[in-house]
């Protein structure tokens, strides 16, 4: 397995920088030693725990609730309902100019309402002494309803779908030149229809929070991406102050997008805890995460291509249909990467969605791109086989300079260089291109290949650095860790911005009363911090070098800051070795413990001000650029010939994603989307009832993720050239390796056995 380009990593360690090197993850003991403490594993004296009732019926009214049998059990404290559950706010409307407003995983004021909307909205919350009490007296309520007609057949709503509202996040459609004339006029063309199932996110660690009120202050601990909105989100519902609210989440268990919003479980919690007087904790169950937080959308794309006979692109189009529910989520950008990929001469994008009586949908690692590049790759590959042209000859001869529909400049973009080196390594050069012409005994062999895609963001971040007089640094902002090595990442980075060894950075995370950080979302995170800390640890350079200036036995007296370096555990002046002085021996001269250094504010203005520079940066950078991470995806499979079992046996990832701050935690990012897209192909599906909306098989014994068995040997590479426009000129790691991944495993299986499957996942019995 490659971690980093094996021409980069020699000169690497001989500079004895951080950035760059694959440095051990620093929450790696406590996690394989078990001291990592999650949600659900904080210690409260009289602790209770709480359980769900879901509704069982779709849409209408709750007539009646019965808890004699549950209040019976014993242990049991309280059985909470919409008739006895004390007043919340109902979350705030959604807006564009007030980011947390997003947080709220659906518009319905649990237990403050008797209306249901959707199968599996909790209707009632049950409080006990111990966890198994809670779970037992659940299932004694007893609820009757009033029915009304619901929607909930996503294939049979398709008809009725609107069009996407534009916002400055997300485009619903774009154009140019007239698409469908010009696909009428090509030479050659593919017109085709791809489908893709809900998804749901399996994180290792289901949902789970711990709730703690004294008087109006309030602790949570919960496995969140996103501490800030929480935080906010839980102030607005209870109508406490958000510096009230104390949100403590240093490790998380997995997300995926899932814990990005906050859900009934986490609400009705804290509404727990308040109402008994006492700390509660609630984990659902793998069933309750299923019917109580979102999932990815389903979804139905058109994409159809035009091309003349040397395999130019004159037509590109991708429409889809995707589902959002009739209390909450938002459309996913599930044609963004047709935007910018293939240098068409007429481009039609096209995105609408239908309201259904269903759980909120949410976003799901790569939202969008993931569903959206398996459409537009497959058909890509399936044009490739019209034309009778190599799949990767055919993509860079349409490999764009400019951004194809608005001529903007891209920022960064090394696809070919990508689609180069993968090839080399996987041996593309050894396919034959006749479907079924590759064979192995019984197994039929079969090479694919797509283009991954994701957009890169940088979110707002504040975060202060400390230098104390021992030499150690202390970064502190309030990020999150769900298994990426976020706080290695930035040691790394503030190590070498401050020129001291990793070992002698601590960083503090995962805690709203730390400086806020950004969501862990949108492969936004690390660039986001590493964008405010490269800030921080410059003021605090040049806050240290004014302290020297100041000294009268400082060999830095009188030098400028463009004379002076960060290096060896000090300032040194440029070019003279010897001409420096420890950080260590400037604070005790000076008689200072310790300089410190912010960027960013958490009073309200400062809020404000940090929200108007995302938004200005954002809106500024979106004019100017396009930023995106890419990268070329093969896959070789083998098809039982005579039972179809798909075996993926082999895999090259070579992707462009800017400067590598860890070759070892990069490596484990993509080789992690990579599993979860050879999952999407393979395996995963939701299954819903369409006469109800009901989830089917909400638990891991029915929804099948990958296992061991399924996944070969994945061998990620990288260029590692940094993008100049974003800080440190790293990209965004982790969503990319997912996009084009199920691409890749469908034109794989095509090739072995001449079977186009354009509904996923490939199942036996759509080979057979």
């Amino acid at each position: 397995m490659t971690e980093t380009p094996v021409r980069d990593r020699p000169a690497r360690e001989r500079t004895g920088r951080s950035v760059g090197r694959p440095i051990d993850r620093v929450d790696g003991p406590a996690k394989t030693t078990g001291t990592a403490r999650f949600s659900a594993e904080y210690p409260y004296p009289d602790i209770a725990y709480a359980a769900l009732v879901h509704a069982t019926i779709t849409r209408g009214r709750i007539t009646g609730i019965g808890a004699e049998e549950a209040l019976a059990v014993p242990g049991v404290l309280a059985v909470i309902t919409h008739t006895n559950a004390p007043p919340m706010k109902p979350p705030p409307p959604v807006s564009v100019l007030n980011l947390s407003s997003l947080a709220s995983g659906s518009k319905v004021n649990y237990l403050n309402t008797d209306e249901v909307h959707w199968s599996g909205q909790p209707v009632a919350v049950v409080v006990a002494e111990t966890q198994e009490a809670a779970a037992q007296a659940a299932g004694l309520v007893r609820v009757t309803y009033q029915e009304s007609p619901a929607t909930v057949d996503f294939a049979g709503e398709q008809g009725n779908a609107t069009p996407q509202k534009s916002n400055p996040l997300q485009q619903g459609e774009g154009h140019k030149g007239d698409a469908e004339a010009a696909l009428a006029a090509a030479p050659v063309s593919v017109d085709l229809r791809y489908t893709t199932p809900p998804h749901h996110h399996n994180a290792m660690e289901p949902h789970a929070t711990t709730a703690a009120w004294d008087g109006d202050r309030l602790t949570v601990h919960d496995g969140t991406q996103n501490i800030g909105w929480l935080r906010t989100a839980l102030a607005q519902r209870f109508g406490v102050p958000a510096e009230g609210v104390r949100v403590i989440a240093p490790f998380v268990g997995g997300a995926f997008g899932g814990k990005t919003m906050v859900w009934a479980g986490t609400v009705l919690t804290v509404l727990a805890a308040r109402v008994t007087g006492r700390a509660v904790r609630m984990t659902l169950t793998r069933e309750g995460v299923y019917r109580t937080v979102g999932g990815r959308t389903p979804s139905a794309q058109r994409v159809a291509l035009g091309a003349g006979a040397d395999g130019r692109l004159t037509a590109l189009i991708h429409t889809s249909v995707t589902q959002v529910g009739r209390v909450g989520g938002s459309p996913e950008q599930v044609t963004s990467q047709s935007r910018h990929l293939y240098d068409a001469a007429a481009i039609l994008v096209q995105q609408r969605i239908v309201e259904l009586d269903m759980l909120s949908n949410t976003v799901m690692r790569a939202p969008g791109e993931s569903i959206g590049t398996f459409a537009l790759e497959a058909a890509v590959d399936e044009l490739a086989c019209e034309l009778g042209m190599d799949p990767i000859e055919l993509r860079m001869r349409n490999e764009p300079e400019r951004n194809p529909i608005d001529g903007k400049r891209f920022s960064h973009r090394m696809l070919r260089e990508a689609y180069a080196l993968g090839a080399e390594r996987f041996g593309w050069a050894d396919r034959t291109a006749p479907p079924g012409s590759m064979r192995d005994g019984r197994w039929l062999v079969g090479m694919g290949v797509a283009s991954a895609y994701h957009p890169s963001w940088e979110m707002a971040a504040n975060v202060t650095v400390r230098m104390s007089a021992d030499g150690t640094v202390l970064v502190r902002c309030g990020f999150h860790e769900m298994g990426m090595g976020g706080a290695t990442a930035q040691g790394q980075i503030a190590a070498d911005a401050l020129g001291v060894p990793f070992e002698a950075v601590r960083v503090e995370y995962g805690d709203s009363d730390l400086p806020t950080g950004p969501g862990a979302g949108g492969s936004a995170q690390t660039a986001s911090v590493a964008a405010s800390l490269t800030k921080a640890c410059e003021k605090l350079r040049r806050s240290l070098l004014a302290l020297a200036r100041r000294s009268a036995g400082s060999p830095l007296r009188g030098a400028r800051p463009g004379e002076v370096e960060a290096r060896d555990g000090g300032l040194h002046r440029a070019g003279h070795p010897g001409s420096g002085e420890s950080y260590a021996a400037i604070l005790t001269r000076a008689g200072r413990p310790f300089a410190e250094a912010a960027v960013g504010s958490d009073t309200r203005a400062g809020t404000v001000a940090g929200q108007v520079r995302f938004m200005s940066k954002f809106l500024m950078d979106r004019r100017r650029w396009m930023k995106a991470a890419c990268g070329a995806q093969f896959c070789e499979v083998r098809v039982d010939q005579d039972t179809g079992e798909v075996r993926v046996s082999r895999w090259v990832g070579a992707f462009d994603v800017g400067r590598v701050i860890n070759a070892k935690t990069a490596a484990s990012q993509l080789r992690g989307g990579i599993v979860m897209g050879i999952g999407m192909a393979l395996s995963e599906e939701t299954l819903v009832d369409p006469r109800n909306g009901r989830i089917m098989n909400p638990s891991l014994a029915e929804y099948h993720v990958p296992v061991h068995a399924d996944i070969p040997p994945i061998d990620v590479c990288y260029l590692d050239e940094p993008d100049p426009t974003m800080p440190l000129g790293l990209v965004g790691i982790g969503e990319v390796g997912i996009t084009g991944a199920a691409a890749a495993v469908a034109n794989a299986v095509h090739h072995a056995t001449g079977r186009r499957v354009r509904d996923l996942p490939i199942t036996l019995d759509k080979l057979l």
